[in-house]
Order: C-alpha cells, then sequence, then structure tokens
C-alpha cells in the first residue's frame, strides 16, 4: 500500500506530535504508511477540505470524523 500523499507535512505530526518521536512513529506506520484511508485526519480532508479539520483531531478519532463530515455536510 502507498503512503499518505499528506505524510510530510501533516500538522498533527508536524506540531503535536514532535516530542513524542516513539508514539507518533507508531501511529504514523499504521495510520499514514498502512491504513490512511481510515485516519480521521484524512478521512475529514478528502470530505470537507484540508481547512475544516480541527487541529486536535487524532488519526485514532474515526468516530468524531465521521460526526464532523456529517454536520458539514447538511451545513
Amino acid at each position: 500500500m502507498t503512503d499518505c500523499a499528506g505524510i510530510a507535512t501533516c500538522p498533527f505530526f508536524n506540531d503535536r506530535m514532535q516530542n513524542m518521536p516513539f508514539i507518533a512513529d507508531m501511529m504514523k506506520k499504521h495510520y499514514c504508511r498502512d491504513d490512511f484511508e481510515h485516519c480521521a485526519r484524512y478521512m475529514v480532508k478528502q470530505r470537507l477540505g484540508k481547512d475544516r479539520v480541527p487541529g486536535d483531531l487524532f488519526p485514532n478519532q474515526s468516530t468524531k470524523a465521521e460526526r464532523l463530515i456529517s454536520a458539514g455536510e447538511i451545513v
């Protein structure tokens, strides 16, 4: 499987996780290199746009992403 196109510029990993490299690497392996289509940040970005991805949204928060997407599509 290919890497997520946003892996190098993802603000979550480049800003929020810079002081936690071990955890960041584990999350990147799963959400950026293996299963990026299930990354909550990727899901919101694809459906609502880059500017609608909350800064505090973690890749594993797919339920929150689905709520954001549902609310964003109604508006």
